[in-house]
């Protein structure tokens, strides 16, 4: 039987990069393609057509693989995904990346801007997400793109999924202390039952890092430091709360910020 993993999120945390070791190993197969993301249990029209199409339709059917992943990252904030997930394959592994939330939201913005859809400088755009944030195309969009503190609120998130899966199931990892980690990798492929001893290519290699748009007229990427230091403080309550549920050591987010890192 093939057990089922998948990568729910958090967006610019690096998921693609996780995917991208994860589908280098023996026992694993990740849908492809990579881009888009599948999605299957948020679009209406290809959930319809059945867990045998999404089969059919994103996995070849590697030799030797007992796992099968996908990466969607916009399923962490979907009860839809969660329950359609949940029902289809009750035993599967949920995991969750988390990063340095203000380093996420500068990420998420130059991401934004890099594929035009933010015209905003930083600070402005982060001043006016509760007005902007539900405020966003949901044909061309599953989640808003201009979520960028609330998606980092990552408690609130996660506790969907933590309420539909056993705490054996759901794995959260803090992205700094993935990203060239072999050992933290091998006890992920300990986590997933497959050879923990395996070690794929790229490890120290991130990937899909977005720049913001270039020329005299691009929105500043600088935050100025007391906004940084503003957002630090708000969001220091909403850590402590996601390093108590799952046990998680945040100690790599407090380094990046006082080194200038995240």
């Amino acid at each position: 039987m093939t057990d089922r993993l998948f990568i729910v999120g958090a967006q610019r945390c690096g998921t693609s990069y996780l995917y991208r070791l994860l589908d280098q190993h023996p026992g694993i197969e990740m849908a492809r393609p990579l881009r888009p993301e599948p999605k299957f249990f948020l679009d209406e029209a290809l959930f319809a057509l059945g867990l045998g199409h999404y089969d059919r339709t994103f996995f070849a059917g590697r030799p030797g693989a007992r796992v099968r992943g996908e990466k969607s990252t916009s399923y962490l904030e979907s009860d839809v995904a969660a329950d359609r997930i949940a029902a289809a394959f009750p035993g599967a592994r949920i995991l969750v990346l988390v990063r340095e939330p203000v380093a996420r939201a500068v990420s998420h913005w130059r991401f934004s801007v890099a594929n035009g859809v933010e015209t905003l400088p930083l600070a402005e755009a982060l001043e006016r997400e509760p007005e902007r944030r539900e405020d966003y195309d949901r044909a061309r969009f599953s989640v808003s793109p201009f979520a960028y503190l609330s998606r980092g609120r990552y408690a609130e998130q996660i506790e969907r999924w933590a309420r539909r899966f056993p705490a054996a199931h759901l794995k959260v990892l803090v992205t700094e202390a993935l990203v060239g980690s072999a050992p933290a990798l091998a006890e992920l492929f300990d986590w997933l039952e497959v050879d923990p001893a395996f070690v794929p290519e790229g490890l120290e290699r991130p990937v899909n890092a977005s720049q913001a748009a270039a020329g005299p007229d691009a929105p500043s990427d600088a935050l100025p430091g007391a906004l940084r230091a503003e957002l630090e403080a708000a969001f220091a309550e909403p850590n402590r709360d996601l390093a108590e549920r799952y046990g998680l050591d945040l100690s790599p987010w407090r380094r990046a910020t006082r080194t200038g890192t995240a």
